[in-house]
């Protein structure tokens, strides 16, 4: 199993992160050692807040409150939460927020897994099948340089419902990015309007750390190197690239 702890201090150190990064496992059951979440949430996503005090395992019961989070994750789901699902989409159909032929689109996790841990990315006791990382235009700048030199483009800019980003990342082995939605705004405190959630696969984990690190120090550089030569240019002169860089080794 990869380093978490130091594949997380990375990521926190490159970013400058204010949250610690989130890890998501899938299992079949709950591992040993693992405690169950106790209490009472109103969606999945709010387990992404709760995973920032600890690790603690889930089951689809402790999901069951947000039909819309069990369909993205494929989790079982009650005769309760099948029947909110289906009254959800009446509402969302209602308003032309999700139509009938939006569905198909949303992403679903392709394997029913029995137990979801959530924890901080350093803490998490097995592997992780997607990290989170709660980023703003800034970070997101670096990341999706990083999703552009991995992966061959650039990462789905994803809105409702903000949980599919995790099937999203781990269908699909690649990274993406969710604006949030209503819900997970209203649920979420960390989720404030300058915030987004950015998903890796766990598998693309340390390559992508490593890709981080490296364009997070060169973008340091290079607006530097931009800051200068807008002060030059602002004050009259007309620097060329070879000045400005001479202009740097000197401050």
């Amino acid at each position: 199993m990869p380093s978490y702890p130091s594949l997380a201090q990375t990521l926190t150190d490159a970013l400058h992160l204010e949250r610690a990064p989130v890890a998501i496992c899938f299992a079949d059951a709950i591992p040993p050692g693992v405690k169950q979440f106790t209490g009472s949430v109103p969606a999945g996503c709010r387990f992404w807040q709760e995973a920032q005090k600890g690790v603690f395992a889930t089951v689809p019961s402790d999901h069951d409150l947000c039909g819309v989070g069990i369909y993205t994750h494929n989790l079982e789901a009650s005769a309760g939460a099948q029947k909110d699902l289906g009254d959800a989409l009446k509402v969302f159909a209602d308003l032309g927020y999700v139509r009938e032929q939006d569905i198909p689109l949303i992403p679903v996790l392709k394997n029913r897994p029995q137990a979801v841990i959530y924890g901080p990315l350093s803490q998490v006791p097995l592997p992780a099948d997607v990290v989170l990382l709660f980023v703003n235009a800034d970070q997101t700048l670096i990341l999706s340089e990083a999703s552009q030199q991995l992966e061959g483009g650039l990462p789905p800019a994803m809105g409702r419902p903000a949980c599919a980003v995790v099937p999203q990342a781990l269908n699909n082995n690649q990274t993406a990015l969710s604006l949030g939605c209503c819900g997970a705004r209203a649920y979420l405190d960390i989720l404030t309007p300058g915030v987004a959630v950015y998903a890796i696969p766990g598998k693309k984990l340390e390559a992508f750390t490593e890709r981080v690190a490296a364009l997070a120090k060169a973008n340091t550089v290079l607006t530097a190197f931009h800051t200068l030569r807008r002060r030059d240019v602002e004050a009259g002169n007309r620097p060329s690239v070879e000045e400005s860089l001479t202009a740097m080794s000197v401050t």
